[in-house]
This record gives C-alpha cells, structure tokens and sequence, in this order.
C-alpha cells in the first residue's frame, strides 16, 4: 500500500501554486492519485535527483511543473510512504 504523506512546506507550495494558476487542481489531483496507485507510471516522468536533492524523486505535473518526494519504504509494514515536499516550477523545486 502507498500512503501520501503531505509536509507543510508541499501545502504551502500547493496554495500558491493554485493562486499564480487555478487550471493546475485537476492536474494535481490527477498526477497525486496517479503517484499513489503506481509511483513510476511512465506518464509521471518519475526520476531520481541529484545533488543537493539526492535522496529525492521527482515527477511532472505538466512540461514546467514539478512534484518533489521522498520514497520510504515502511519495513515493518510492508508499505510505501510517499513524502510530499515541494511543487512548483522546475526552477523553483531545483
């Protein structure tokens, strides 16, 4: 099971995401559901960071906007926690 977990910093991110393009909702919401049913759906761009961010994912939102995350995996659970930490431009997550 993959649990989203969204840090405060993701959902200040996400208010001002939202404010600057209010068309971004149904997208966020489509790519957050598709990124807890299958994390590496190809139509996600999902990739590994580098860098100061290397123990980072990211995934695309549309050409310019990215979702940064944490993949942890819950041993003792068997589960996956997908730890939200920014949205925004690629040049503002990066």
């Amino acid at each position: 099971m993959i649990t989203l977990v969204w840090s405060s910093r993701f959902i200040k991110a996400v208010k001002k995401a939202i404010k600057k393009r209010p068309e971004l909702i149904s997208e966020i919401d489509k790519v957050l559901t598709m990124l807890e049913t299958d994390p590496f759906n190809p139509a996600l761009k999902t990739h590994k960071l580098k860098g100061r961010l290397i123990e980072c994912w990211s995934c695309s939102i549309e050409y310019n906007y990215r979702i940064v995350f944490e993949i942890h995996k819950l041993e003792k659970q068997n589960n996956i926690e997908i730890l939200l930490l920014t949205i925004g431009t690629h040049d503002e997550v990066y």
